[in-house]
């Protein structure tokens, strides 16, 4: 054959153009076909090392003994069983970790500013830093008093610190007596009872009396005296404090069976969506609130549901009778008053009451009336849209004002259903989370009614005196809190940080929550939940967030016989068996309430033992 002088040669020793081809157009095949692969590892929550050694085929479970089974896996079809890895032993952390907060630790607050005390605010410490241990409880730690009496006491070794029974006396916060403390409902602005103070807040705001107040915000919560009144009132409080010189605030609020978080407004939202509460309440907690511009007021504000109440007493309320007492001038108490009324007025904010110690505003519920006069250049300025009014994980706060959106008809506190009519009403918010609908809450909500009376056959303990503060792992709609709410529970909703979020619905059915990203630890103390449960978190989320990781810290926050329900494929239950074993955990695996659900139930307890150290 000959070439013409339009023809290529050749190169030596290989082959022609047409036959180059092929070898060139399988390898784009094959390199497509492995990311495809890759992909659909990672779409399942499957690590590659995973996807090579196929998930086992039966579950380690751990006896009463904390005895193992056998665990086989296979490494293909034709293959026999071999032997899984052994359960991994985790060492007790230093009896100095015996509070340990990983993300609000103060033996790093020297690396981080003072700038309107952000020290104090969420850092977490990088992965190499991470603890991998078991945290100790304090020497002589014993199961906490059963509510309602853990309202009233703690024993003392639970939580043995006695600056505020040392520097608070006169102000009868907590006294100590024998073995325990005792918790008298004192406080600064009510030394002489909780119980007073909030009768005369219930005169001012009538809302609080017949459903209407149903969700409130503590700032500088104290021992949480106001948000365990409100509990008998009806009303549910989410009690907010920092690890400060108080010495374990929220330590001492969670061990007397209140809900609470630690936590600081300080440069960061905190992590609750726009709308949220119905009522918030400062009692001499410190926040410099007219300073900055009113930044911290602006974050009230927009937690606050149209028509909600921000109350406040102390400094500079009353200041006409206080003032000698708190180091200053009349003349600069009244300043200060003064610039609170016009810089809240400025918010869409007007006084509806006051008596005594206790101011009680009103956030506006018209989305047009006063809002409409806030610009881009008004002081206070109007919020854009460049920033989400509902996100809140690691977000600035900003100092405009959240405008309520004029979509929502039915947002506001005086056209939301009173409580507990709330709960079971589809709110209007639901329309934003994606893939959600009235519908789908309605099923939502009659799913996990069949779930929690599953539960409590599986768990006889939830539904009596020793279950008492429950979270939910990664809720959607508040399900399993609203299916507890006749039992003698609270819940702490928590909803992914980087999934949909519908936080804002489980606030608008009269439940707290916050959100969260579970590759960091959680924002409270050791011991301070007496169950845990989840639902499909490490299929959502293991792409992410390493398994290990989130069992430690499950472990940190669990008290010592507490109990952990863990609803996941049985794929990752025989990945937390091993893990659990090495917390020194007893777990059972069980069916669902339908035995042909491919998930399976794992329930676990955690034991109670003492540090070696």
């Amino acid at each position: 054959m000959k070439y013409s002088k339009e023809d290529k040669p050749e190169r030596a020793g290989g082959a022609g153009a047409g036959s180059r081809a092929v070898p060139v157009t399988l390898v784009v095949i094959v390199l497509c076909a492995f990311s495809f692969y890759l992909g659909g590892i990672y779409s399942t929550g499957r690590s590659l090392l995973d996807a090579i050694q196929p998930a086992p085929t039966t579950l380690v479970t751990l006896g009463g003994g904390g005895t193992t089974t056998t665990t086989t896996r296979r490494s293909s079809d034709n293959d026999q069983a071999r032997p899984a890895l052994a359960a991994v032993a985790f060492p007790e952390c230093p009896a100095d970790l015996q509070d340990y907060t990983p993300c609000t630790d103060p033996k790093r607050w020297r690396r981080y500013g003072n700038y309107r005390l952000s020290f104090m605010e969420r850092h977490c410490p990088p992965p190499p830093d991470r603890q991998q241990c078991l945290v100790p409880p304090p020497k002589g730690y014993k199961p906490p008093i059963r509510w309602p009496k853990s309202k009233d006491h703690c024993w003392y070794r639970n939580v043995p610190y006695d600056w505020i029974n040392s520097q608070k006396s006169n102000q009868h916060w907590l006294v100590k007596e024998g073995d325990r403390f005792r918790f008298p409902g004192g406080g600064t602005m009510f030394p002489n009872g909780v119980g007073e103070y909030v009768d005369l807040m219930q005169g001012l705001i009538p809302g609080m009396r017949d459903g209407t107040v149903r969700t409130a915000l503590d700032t500088g919560c104290g021992v949480a005296s106001w948000g365990g009144d409100l509990l008998g009132r009806g009303i549910l409080t989410v009690s907010l404090a920092p690890r400060d010189n108080h010495e374990a605030q929220v330590q001492f609020a969670l061990e007397r069976g209140i809900p609470a978080i630690l936590g600081i407004i300080s440069t960061q939202r905190l992590p609750f969506p726009s709308a949220a509460f119905d009522m918030a309440h400062c009692s001499r907690c410190l926040i410099p609130w007219t300073e900055f511009g009113g930044l911290y007021l602006l974050e009230i504000h927009r937690v606050l549901r149209p028509g909600g109440f921000w109350v406040l007493s102390g400094p500079p309320v009353n200041y006409e009778n206080r003032w000698h007492g708190w180091n200053t001038t009349a003349q600069a108490q009244k300043a200060d008053f003064d610039r609170l009324k016009k810089m809240l007025a400025s918010m869409c904010f007007k006084l509806y009451n006051m008596k005594g110690d206790i101011a009680v505003w009103q956030k506006s519920g018209d989305a047009t009336a006063c809002y409409d006069k806030l610009t881009a250049i008004t002081t206070p300025a109007k919020c854009d849209d460049s920033v989400d009014p509902d996100a809140a994980w690691y977000v600035p706060m900003r100092s405009c004002v959240t405008a309520p959106s004029a979509k929502y008809k039915k947002l506001g506190l005086n056209a939301t259903p009173k409580w507990p009519q709330r709960l079971a009403v589809a709110p209007e918010r639901i329309n934003v989370v994606p893939g959600s609908s009235a519908a789908a809450f309605k099923q939502d909500d009659a799913r996990w009614k069949l779930r929690a009376k599953h539960y409590k056959t599986l768990l006889p303990a939830l539904g009596s005196d020793k279950i008492r503060n429950v979270m939910d792992m990664n809720t959607v709609y508040g399900g399993l809190a609203g299916s507890l709410i006749k039992d003698p529970v609270w819940v702490m909703n928590v909803v992914s940080s980087y999934g949909p979020n519908s936080l804002g619905v489980v606030y608008d059915r009269g439940l707290i929550g916050v959100n969260h990203d579970w590759c960091e630890a959680f924002s409270t103390y050791p011991r301070t939940y007496d169950l845990l449960h989840l639902d499909g978190l490490f299929t959502a989320e293991s792409h992410r967030c390493e398994m290990k990781f989130v069992l430690l810290e499950m472990d940190r926050i669990l008290r010592p016989t507490g109990y952990a329900i863990i609803r996941e494929s049985t794929y990752f239950l025989d990945s937390v068996a091993p893990i659990a074993k090495g917390m020194r955990w007893s777990c059972e695996k069980h069916n669902t309430e339908n035995k042909a659900d491919k998930d399976k139930i794992l329930i676990c307890q955690k034991k109670l033992w003492a540090g070696k150290q």
